[in-house]
Protein backbone atom coordinates (compact mmCIF):
# COMPACT_ATOMS: atom_id res chain seq x y z
CA UNK A 1 0.00 0.00 0.00
CA UNK A 2 1.62 3.19 -1.16
CA UNK A 3 1.30 6.56 -2.82
CA UNK A 4 3.89 8.66 -4.63
CA UNK A 5 5.58 9.72 -1.37
CA UNK A 6 4.17 7.41 1.31
CA UNK A 7 4.00 3.74 2.28
CA UNK A 8 1.47 2.21 4.66
CA UNK A 9 1.82 -0.94 6.74
CA UNK A 10 0.47 -2.46 9.92
CA UNK A 11 2.10 -1.36 13.13
CA UNK A 12 4.31 -3.92 14.88
CA UNK A 13 5.52 -3.98 18.48
CA UNK A 14 8.79 -2.41 17.28
CA UNK A 15 6.84 0.70 16.26
CA UNK A 16 5.54 1.40 19.75
CA UNK A 17 8.10 4.15 20.57
CA UNK A 18 6.85 6.14 17.57
CA UNK A 19 3.18 5.59 18.52
CA UNK A 20 3.94 6.74 22.08
CA UNK A 21 5.73 9.83 20.72
CA UNK A 22 2.55 10.88 18.90
CA UNK A 23 0.52 10.57 22.11
CA UNK A 24 3.14 12.52 24.06
CA UNK A 25 2.96 15.57 21.77
CA UNK A 26 0.34 18.11 22.90
CA UNK A 27 0.13 19.67 19.43
CA UNK A 28 -0.53 16.30 17.76
CA UNK A 29 -3.30 15.26 20.19
CA UNK A 30 -4.95 18.64 20.69
CA UNK A 31 -7.90 17.58 18.47
CA UNK A 32 -7.83 13.86 19.32
CA UNK A 33 -10.47 12.89 21.88
CA UNK A 34 -10.21 15.21 24.86
CA UNK A 35 -6.92 16.64 23.59
CA UNK A 36 -4.86 15.18 26.42
CA UNK A 37 -1.45 13.59 26.07
CA UNK A 38 -0.93 10.05 27.34
CA UNK A 39 1.85 8.58 29.41
CA UNK A 40 3.95 5.76 27.98
CA UNK A 41 1.91 3.29 30.06
CA UNK A 42 -1.41 4.69 28.78
CA UNK A 43 -0.15 4.66 25.20
CA UNK A 44 1.02 1.04 25.67
CA UNK A 45 -2.45 0.00 26.82
CA UNK A 46 -4.06 1.69 23.79
CA UNK A 47 -1.46 0.14 21.48
CA UNK A 48 -1.95 -3.42 22.78
CA UNK A 49 -5.71 -3.35 23.42
CA UNK A 50 -7.02 -1.17 20.61
CA UNK A 51 -4.53 -0.47 17.82
CA UNK A 52 -2.92 -3.87 17.17
CA UNK A 53 -6.19 -5.86 17.44
CA UNK A 54 -7.90 -3.24 15.23
CA UNK A 55 -6.75 -4.74 11.93
CA UNK A 56 -9.97 -6.37 10.79
CA UNK A 57 -11.25 -6.85 7.28
CA UNK A 58 -8.66 -4.39 5.96
CA UNK A 59 -9.54 -1.70 8.47
CA UNK A 60 -7.40 -0.13 11.17
CA UNK A 61 -4.77 2.58 11.50
CA UNK A 62 -1.70 1.89 9.40
CA UNK A 63 1.74 3.31 10.05
CA UNK A 64 2.71 5.95 7.48
CA UNK A 65 6.31 5.81 6.29
CA UNK A 66 7.92 8.51 4.20
CA UNK A 67 9.13 6.52 1.17
CA UNK A 68 12.32 8.48 0.66
CA UNK A 69 13.61 8.03 4.24
CA UNK A 70 11.52 5.04 5.42
CA UNK A 71 10.88 7.06 8.59
CA UNK A 72 7.50 6.81 10.33
CA UNK A 73 5.63 10.10 10.09
CA UNK A 74 2.13 9.23 11.35
CA UNK A 75 -0.74 6.85 10.86
CA UNK A 76 -3.94 6.72 8.86
CA UNK A 77 -6.71 4.34 7.94
CA UNK A 78 -10.37 3.46 8.17
CA UNK A 79 -11.93 2.72 11.55
CA UNK A 80 -15.47 1.85 12.54
CA UNK A 81 -17.24 4.34 14.82
CA UNK A 82 -20.70 4.61 16.35
CA UNK A 83 -22.03 8.08 15.63
CA UNK A 84 -25.44 8.98 17.03
CA UNK A 85 -26.19 5.26 17.37
CA UNK A 86 -25.30 4.48 13.75
CA UNK A 87 -22.33 2.45 12.50
CA UNK A 88 -20.06 4.61 10.34
CA UNK A 89 -16.60 4.24 8.83
CA UNK A 90 -14.20 7.07 9.50
CA UNK A 91 -11.02 8.06 7.71
CA UNK A 92 -8.56 8.93 10.45
CA UNK A 93 -5.07 10.38 10.19
CA UNK A 94 -2.41 11.76 12.54
CA UNK A 95 0.95 13.17 11.62
CA UNK A 96 3.99 13.97 13.72
CA UNK A 97 4.20 17.75 13.95
CA UNK A 98 7.43 18.07 11.97
CA UNK A 99 5.61 16.69 8.90
CA UNK A 100 2.66 19.08 8.98
CA UNK A 101 2.15 21.40 6.02
CA UNK A 102 3.57 19.09 3.34
CA UNK A 103 0.32 17.61 2.03
CA UNK A 104 0.97 14.22 3.66
CA UNK A 105 -2.36 14.17 5.55
CA UNK A 106 -4.29 14.84 2.34
CA UNK A 107 -2.22 12.27 0.43
CA UNK A 108 -2.80 9.59 3.09
CA UNK A 109 -6.50 10.40 3.52
CA UNK A 110 -7.08 10.36 -0.26
CA UNK A 111 -5.36 6.97 -0.46
CA UNK A 112 -7.62 5.54 2.26
CA UNK A 113 -10.73 7.07 0.70
CA UNK A 114 -9.96 5.22 -2.55
CA UNK A 115 -8.88 2.09 -0.65
CA UNK A 116 -12.13 2.07 1.35
CA UNK A 117 -14.22 2.42 -1.78
CA UNK A 118 -12.32 0.04 -4.06
CA UNK A 119 -11.06 -2.64 -1.64
CA UNK A 120 -13.46 -2.46 1.31
CA UNK A 121 -16.50 -1.67 -0.87
CA UNK A 122 -17.63 1.16 1.39
CA UNK A 123 -19.91 3.70 -0.25
CA UNK A 124 -19.93 6.17 2.64
CA UNK A 125 -17.09 7.58 4.72
CA UNK A 126 -16.96 10.23 7.40
CA UNK A 127 -14.43 12.36 9.20
CA UNK A 128 -15.16 13.49 12.75
CA UNK A 129 -13.50 16.87 13.15
CA UNK A 130 -13.44 19.11 16.18
CA UNK A 131 -14.69 22.55 15.29
CA UNK A 132 -11.39 24.39 15.77
CA UNK A 133 -9.39 21.92 13.64
CA UNK A 134 -9.14 23.94 10.44
CA UNK A 135 -6.35 21.75 8.99
CA UNK A 136 -8.54 18.65 9.09
CA UNK A 137 -11.52 20.54 7.69
CA UNK A 138 -9.31 21.48 4.72
CA UNK A 139 -8.30 17.82 4.24
CA UNK A 140 -11.96 16.70 4.32
CA UNK A 141 -12.94 19.33 1.77
CA UNK A 142 -10.08 18.28 -0.53
CA UNK A 143 -11.47 14.72 -0.35
CA UNK A 144 -14.82 15.98 -1.61
CA UNK A 145 -16.48 15.60 1.77
CA UNK A 146 -19.26 17.93 2.82
CA UNK A 147 -20.27 19.14 6.24
CA UNK A 148 -23.26 17.00 7.17
CA UNK A 149 -24.03 17.87 10.77
CA UNK A 150 -22.72 18.79 14.19
CA UNK A 151 -22.92 16.18 16.93
CA UNK A 152 -21.20 14.97 20.07
CA UNK A 153 -18.75 12.07 19.96
CA UNK A 154 -17.46 10.70 23.27
CA UNK A 155 -18.69 13.91 24.96
CA UNK A 156 -16.74 16.11 22.49
CA UNK A 157 -18.56 18.44 20.05
CA UNK A 158 -17.57 17.50 16.49
CA UNK A 159 -18.47 18.27 12.91
CA UNK A 160 -19.32 15.28 10.76
CA UNK A 161 -17.97 15.58 7.23
CA UNK A 162 -19.23 12.87 4.89
CA UNK A 163 -18.57 11.47 1.43
CA UNK A 164 -20.97 9.17 -0.36
CA UNK A 165 -20.35 7.51 -3.71
CA UNK A 166 -22.92 8.31 -6.39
Amino acid sequence: METERLQFRCYTNDDFPFFASLWADQDVVQFIGKGVTRSTEEAQKSFQEWLLPGYREGRGLYLILQKETEQPIGHAGVVQQAIDGKKEFEIGYWLAKEYWGNGYATEAAAFFKNYAYQKLHLNRLVCLIQQQNERSVNVALKLGMKHEKNTTFNTIPVNVYAWTSD
